[in-house]
């Protein structure tokens, strides 16, 4: 029997052959050409191993040359159009998602709204090759206190600005603001607009299922569509941060918990859409915002001043968290330090702490607003009584988004709380899962759409088909 190396290099012969275009005897008894192996000598060699070898082998040569070789003969047919083989690709691929979301992006999202797909039926192979050919995008996350953006293949946002609700100047025309934004992202990031799509999240705002309300979300939509196009982009996604944050988390159902600048809204989102009207969407008057702030005054009344809130905010990130007992947690010595370039070593002690609690307890801060555990449970609540499916599972699941969401401990807290709220009927199978990416959650998801075998089509819509559309079909 050949050996394994020997098999090997003749499989490497068998690539040089064909990558050099010898030319092909037309007798079917030639078996050396050129002093290489034609493809028609390496079956019987191939049938005398393993198919977990072959398998080995053909791993070895790369995902492009392993294509090839699906003509070969029987064999290598198999192997090569086995799902295991292309799952190994995707695995050691560094241009790819992990495995995992290229398994729940095509299997849930391949036609816009969520469709799952039989994972058995899926011909990996050929969405491999789909996803190679995918264009690169610009992914634009609106934020609602800094925008995040940067390239589809990039591992994480390249650059951050001001949000465009706060770009510029607010007085000036939405258009106006719009133009200067988008422009300013385009030249930080070096690219002409026509040259690639571009995927924009944008920000949970006007909450309610008000005509005023929905008048103002497509305003803001059909702005944002109008300018990219103006500016020559050739295909244009826009779409909620919230529904981005569940794709991030690998879900396309669930109840998104948004901590935002200024408010912290919660949101039922079921395959794909927000049940807006159906169910509702929850709104504290606490954001990330306020919990600064509030940790600045904690300070001050300790004589520790700042005249820069972002120096606040890095010790929010740093060194806050959320108690699983706030009672139990202000008997225990919570002291922590942190230095601070140009201000020294500064302590905090039960600060630390009391920051991440007036999200339950708002009247600490002197809000005026239902805690976070209480907007989530009258969602759960409101999302049961809908009955929208046979299944109350889908809003079992909340996905915590937002920089100040990565407070540690958060999630372990809200479930917690959840458990002791909701009827058991309800609680049993809460689950809240912390910020997949952290403050980029929202971008991450764009990521998700932007790699997707079948992008731009059919997530993007043209310059042509926006102006056919008379009304915007908005997904929210």
């Amino acid at each position: 029997m050949a050996s394994t190396t020997t098999l090997l290099r003749k499989v490497w012969e068998l690539l040089l052959y064909n990558n050099n275009n010898h030319r092909r005897s037309t007798s079917s008894s030639l078996i050396i050409t050129n002093g290489r192996h034609h493809p028609s000598s390496m079956g019987p060699l191939l049938d005398l191993l393993p198919l977990d070898v072959v398998m080995i082998i053909v791993k070895l040569v790369g995902a492009k040359e392993a294509a090839k070789l699906s003509v070969v003969c029987k064999m290598l047919r198999s192997v090569v159009q086995d799902n295991r083989l292309w799952i190994h690709f995707f695995h050691i691929s560094p241009d790819f998602q992990p495995v995992d979301f290229v398994f729940f992006s095509e299997t849930y999202l391949r036609s816009r709204y969520p469709n799952q797909i039989i994972v058995d039926d899926m011909h990996l192979m050929r969405i491999y090759a789909m996803r190679t050919q995918v264009p690169g995008s610009v992914i634009i996350d609106g934020g609602s206190g800094y925008c995040k953006f940067g390239w589809s293949k990039y591992v994480s946002p390249s650059g951050r600005t001001a949000t465009f609700l706060e770009f510029g100047n607010i007085e000036s025309p939405m258009y106006s603001r719009l133009r200067h934004f988008f422009g300013a992202i385009f030249n930080r990031m070096q690219v002409k607009p026509s040259m690639q799509p571009v995927v924009v999240s944008v920000p949970l705002c006007n909450y309610d299922d008000t005509q005023s309300a929905k008048a103002s979300r497509r305003q803001l939509k059909e702005a944002i569509y109008t300018v990219l196009f103006d500016m020559q982009v050739p295909a244009v996604c826009a779409i909620n941060q919230a529904t981005l944050a569940l794709y991030a988390a690998k879900r396309t159902s669930g109840i998104v918990v948004n901590i935002g600048f200024h408010v912290t809204s919660v949101v039922p989102i079921l395959n794909g859409k927000v049940m807006r009207r159906k169910v509702g969407v929850e709104v504290m008057g606490i954001g990330a915002l306020k919990l600064t702030g509030f940790l600045r005054e904690a300070m001050q009344r300790n004589n520790i001043n700042f005249g820069s809130l972002y120096t606040v905010r890095t010790l929010k990130e740093h060194l806050c968290y959320v108690a699983a007992d706030y009672k139990a947690e202000l008997l225990k010595d919570t002291q922590a330090s942190m230095q601070i370039p140009g201000e020294g070593l500064i302590t905090l002690s039960d600060e630390r702490f009391q920051v991440g609690e007036i999200l339950f307890q708002p009247g600490l801060a002197g809000v005026q607003t239902m805690g976070l555990d209480q907007a989530v449970a009258l969602c759960i609540d409101h999302c049961h009584d809908a009955v929208l499916t046979g299944d109350d599972s889908w809003f079992k699941t909340i996905v915590l988004t937002g920089g100040s969401a990565c407070l540690p401990g958060l999630a372990e807290r809200l479930e917690k709380e959840l458990r002791k709220i909701c009827p058991s009927s309800l609680s049993s199978g809460i689950r809240v899962i912390p910020p997949p990416n952290g403050g980029d959650t929202a971008w991450h998801g764009a990521k998700v759409i932007s790699n997707l075998s079948t992008f731009p089509d059919p997530w993007c819509m043209t310059k042509s088909q926006f102006r056919r559309k008379s009304r915007l079909s908005i997904m929210w």
